[in-house]
């Protein structure tokens, strides 16, 4: 397992783009109203447009989505999204035990 991205809420996509470029200085790797990416060395750093704004959500990846998944139902974790098909990705989102929800991929289908 590996933590694959961190997806940043923003109220502004301009301004975020423009702090986390020309302040921080990302190198941008894609830019658009609603999604952002940028290049680094390790996980991908997103930012998305959104009402949750100034909060992040984690994503990892798992070798196999089904195990992780029983494994976090078994375990009475939280979960907001079953494994299902999210643009062209198979992903489930679940909840930690102070309410920061993160996202779970398959690995392979989702970097």
């Amino acid at each position: 397992m590996r933590v694959s991205y961190a997806i940043v809420f923003v109220r502004d996509m301009k301004r975020a783009v423009a702090f986390y470029r020309d302040v921080i200085g990302l190198p941008l790797k894609f830019e658009s109203p609603g999604w952002t990416e940028f290049a680094t060395e390790g996980a991908t750093l997103a930012l998305h447009a959104g009402d949750d704004a100034g909060r992040c959500r984690p994503g990892l990846n798992v070798p196999n989505l089904d195990d992780f998944h029983r494994k976090m139902i078994e375990n009475h974790v939280t979960c907001v999204q079953p494994p299902k098909e999210t643009f062209g990705a198979r992903i489930a989102q679940y909840v930690d035990p102070d309410g920061l929800e993160f996202s779970v991929a398959e690995e392979g289908r989702r970097g």
